[in-house]
């Protein structure tokens, strides 16, 4: 996929944040899907099927939440000096279009992804592809199993997979930053998350999840029976310092991804294409997609500029896309397992 698309990283390794470039060296034709509640993002727009049909030339999957966009003013002066992006007539504009998760929890919350990183893991990308993966790049601060709190989850990072079916290439990139859980699908193991109070063995997020709603309903009933303008109070500040509660109102979680073909397809296809691969999330996260979450998926067809490429039935890359975004998930937690004392250290 090398020909295809390149991809660069950038990190600070202290303060636990970073930022992955994917550059398309003939550009592509980019969808996106987004099925969080609070996603951090720039220039998604270019990929809806509404909007003026020019290639993308990098995708930004980064740290620092909507701060972390900034990453992508240095990966859009960087493409500029290489004379790359759209031209204008006056000037060229690289169409660079980003994703970020939430990190500030992790690591040091004053310090984000800038346009210094961006235009390093820019040139990084415009020299060659990288196949670091774990705690690299955007990876370098997630985590996941939040919904006990950051002192009962776990480090996450950045994953990728890629296969082959005849002529057709087909790859993923993804850091997984999620509030719920990670399951395999192929066993229904949960293998990441949400931890029990002496971090010795994985507990399920989403009983907890309903176990607190049950609780605020009763106490939520129990107020109103009694009419007690101070029992609500206490019942708002209860449900404030509940993690479960808090990790869910702070969209401090996301997982963000994408999946490159070198397969032809029109831009209605690649955003359906980003649709269809939701289901990897839900078959290997749960709970998400949730108001915490900023899940966003980015499909690249890399075929749709390179008339060399081959077309494929739009079910079957649906069947392999959701595929390959199953295993970079399960490649972003594997491949990011550091010892519980070197997590704490970081909280």
């Amino acid at each position: 996929m090398e020909r295809y698309v390149h991809l660069g990283h950038a990190e600070d390794t202290e303060a636990k944040t970073g930022v992955t470039v994917l550059y398309f060296p003939t550009g592509a034709e980019v969808g996106s899907d987004i099925s969080g509640g609070g996603p951090a993002s720039r220039e998604t727009p270019l990929t809806h099927a509404i909007t003026a049909d020019n290639p993308i030339n990098a995708l930004v999957l980064g740290g620092g939440s909507a701060y972390g966009l900034a990453a992508a003013d240095g990966v859009m002066r960087c493409l500029e000096q290489h004379g790359i992006g759209y031209n204008t007539g006056a000037a060229l504009v690289p169409l660079v279009v980003q994703s970020c998760i939430y990190d500030l929890s992790y690591g040091r919350r004053d310090v984000r992804p800038n346009a210094a990183m961006g235009w390093k893991a820019c040139e990084c990308a415009l020299q060659g592809t990288s196949d670091a993966h774990g705690n690299v790049g955007g990876g370098t601060g997630a985590t996941v199993g939040k919904l006990a709190g950051m002192k009962r989850a776990q480090k996450s990072g950045l994953g990728i997979y890629a296969i082959q079916l005849g002529t057709v290439k087909v790859a993923a990139v993804v850091i997984v930053n999620a509030v719920g859980d990670v399951y395999d699908p192929a066993s229904g193991k949960r293998i990441a998350g949400t931890h029990d109070e002496s971090r010795s063995a994985l507990i399920s997020g989403s009983d907890l999840l309903l176990e607190y709603a049950l609780h605020a309903m009763k106490k939520q009933s129990d107020a109103s029976e009694a009419n007690e303008a101070d029992s609500q109070t206490a019942l708002e500040k209860e449900e404030m310092q509940a993690a479960p509660g808090e990790a869910m109102r702070e969209h401090t979680n996301t997982t963000i991804g994408a999946v490159i073909t070198n397969a032809s397809f029109s831009t209605a296809e690649v955003n359906k294409l980003a649709s269809m691969t939701r289901t990897a999330y839900a078959r290997c996260i749960c709970p998400v997609g949730t108001m915490g979450d900023g899940d966003s998926i980015y499909f690249a067809s890399v075929g749709a500029v390179d008339k060399r490429t081959v077309r494929m039935d739009i079910n079957a890359m649906g069947v392999l896309s959701s595929y390959v975004m199953e295993q970079a998930i399960l490649d972003a937690v594997r491949s990011s397992e550091i010892p519980d004392e070197e997590y704490l250290a970081n909280l």
